[in-house]
């Protein structure tokens, strides 16, 4: 009498847990086992997502390839092209960007992929994202812009004064003041943020 066989995975199963590793091989051998390029886990993540948020570069390529959709959407609001502003990776950008990715869709907070990415101080990114059709004057849910975070949430650092400089220069408005009434220059004197303040007067 034989052993039973051991469960096989699922293609979908397989294919999730492949683009979390990375492993490009497994990915298409996935797809060709007719794995759902849209198929989720129980997060409602797919696997382009998790690729983005892994910065599995290689695997988002193929998947994009196959057709996936780089605005899918998780339970925690995310989709693959928003996390790429808190990753802060800009060779996943050039990949997602082509491939129809929506720069007005909002993360759970009401912010577009520049907001968190000028918080955690990814100026390559912030380089590259002003570039886009991104609206570097969107208001989050907390009433602040782009260079709100980057004085409010930033620490005051060459990284971050250069991010304002950026934004700045890409049409990010100083004037434009939190829920509260405070502009990013009020917050970066508040901060004692004096080279912030300095490019936020406009004499840097």
């Amino acid at each position: 009498m034989s052993a039973p066989s051991a469960p096989t995975t699922h293609p979908d199963d397989e294919l999730l847990a492949a683009a979390t590793a990375g492993d490009t091989l497994r990915v298409t051998a996935a797809l060709a086992n007719h794995a759902s390029v849209e198929a989720r886990d129980r997060h409602r993540r797919t696997a382009l997502l998790l690729a983005a948020t892994n910065d599995h570069v290689e695997v988002a390529q193929l998947l994009v390839q196959a057709g996936a959709d780089p605005n899918a959407m998780d339970d925690r609001h995310d989709t693959p092209w928003l996390v790429t502003g808190v990753t802060g990776s800009v060779a996943m950008l050039e990949v997602l960007l082509p491939a129809g990715a929506d720069l007005t869709i909002r993360n759970r907070y009401g912010g577009v992929s520049v907001i968190p990415a000028s918080e955690r101080g990814h100026i390559e990114y912030v380089r590259r994202v002003v570039h886009t059709d991104i609206d570097v004057n969107h208001l989050n849910d907390l009433h602040w812009t782009a260079l709100l975070e980057t004085v409010i949430l930033g620490d005051g650092s060459p990284t971050y004064v250069e991010i304002a400089r950026v934004l700045l220069a890409a049409g990010a408005d100083p004037a434009i003041a939190d829920g509260d009434g405070v502009t990013p220059l009020a917050h970066a004197e508040r901060l004692g943020y004096s080279a912030l303040a300095h490019t936020l007067r406009g004499t840097s």
